[in-house]
């Protein structure tokens, strides 16, 4: 398909560029459609947009659970659109383990043919006892492991997030701490047992396509049976659980953060953070 220059809000052959969809503002000569949930972005005509896509985080592993990796995080500018409807997905975040069982990965977000996709859950597999491991969830960015004596890091993918930290175990379930998640601008931490810390989120990276610099896709933190739990990533990550009774937290709406892993004494991970969609053009 071809498309005419495109300045100052002008698409193909010199026409004025608007379109519909989402919450439409205007900052610093931008007109700016912000999707918080799944739509139709519909262009008057042919020409170029800016766009961020965020997908939703990976959820939070069951007690002393493996930390959710960030939704991936895509961004460009020029991106030649149609004049047709557009579709808008935002992906949810991965509900956080309320018992043993596989990562729950967050949900993809896409806007048009850009696809984000959603962090990796963290493991959960401290109480089938010391020889079980659950690895982390591959996405955007990568979810931690959950274990007694460790598990693998789940991956993250290029050019949307980063690999999770290692999560470390000895056996027992009192020496246990799990890595963090990863985020869109760093790893995962690693969990270390000397002294007991979860490994912190990665954290996410900024962007103002809103109109002012927000940071988005920052990872979970890592849960431990007993110390310090791993703090969120900048970007929405929700912290790690320490210690009977302490969940792990939430990531924030929004900002495609992972969930925090969950403390010691059957505590539940957090859920991960949905993700957003912007669209900007010159006006």
């Amino acid at each position: 398909m071809s498309f005419g220059y495109t300045v100052l809000g002008f698409g193909s052959g010199g026409v004025p560029f608007s379109a519909t969809g989402g919450t439409v503002t205007n900052s610093g000569g931008y007109t700016i459609h912000t999707f918080t949930g799944s739509g139709t972005f519909t262009p008057s005509t042919a020409g170029y947009v800016d766009y961020l896509v965020v997908a939703g985080g990976g959820g939070g592993g069951f007690e002393v659970g493996g930390a959710g990796g960030a939704g991936g995080f895509r961004t460009a500018t020029g991106l030649g659109v149609a004049a047709t409807g557009l579709t808008v997905t935002i992906g949810a975040g991965g509900v956080g383990r309320t018992g043993d069982g596989a990562p729950i990965n967050g949900a993809d977000s896409v806007f048009s043919s850009i696809t984000s996709l959603g962090g990796g859950g963290g493991g959960s597999a401290i109480n089938p006892g010391p020889a079980v491991n659950i690895n982390g969830g591959d996405g955007g960015s990568g979810g931690s492991g959950a274990g007694r004596s460790g598990a693998t890091a789940g991956e993250g993918t290029d050019g949307q997030g980063n690999d999770a930290g290692a999560s470390v175990g000895n056996g027992n379930y009192s020496l246990v701490a799990q890595g963090g998640g990863g985020g869109a601008g760093a790893v995962g931490v690693a969990g270390t047992i000397t002294p007991y810390q979860g490994g912190a989120g990665g954290a996410g990276t900024s962007n103002s396509y809103s109109g002012s610099a927000v940071t988005y896709a920052g990872g979970g933190g890592g849960g431990t049976y007993q110390g310090t739990s791993g703090a969120g990533g900048a970007g929405g990550g929700g912290a790690g659980g320490s210690t009977n009774g302490q969940s792990g937290s939430a990531a924030t709406a929004n900002t495609g953060g992972g969930g925090g892993g969950g403390g010691a004494g059957g505590t539940s991970g957090g859920n991960g953070g949905s993700g957003i969609v912007i669209i900007r053009y010159l006006t």
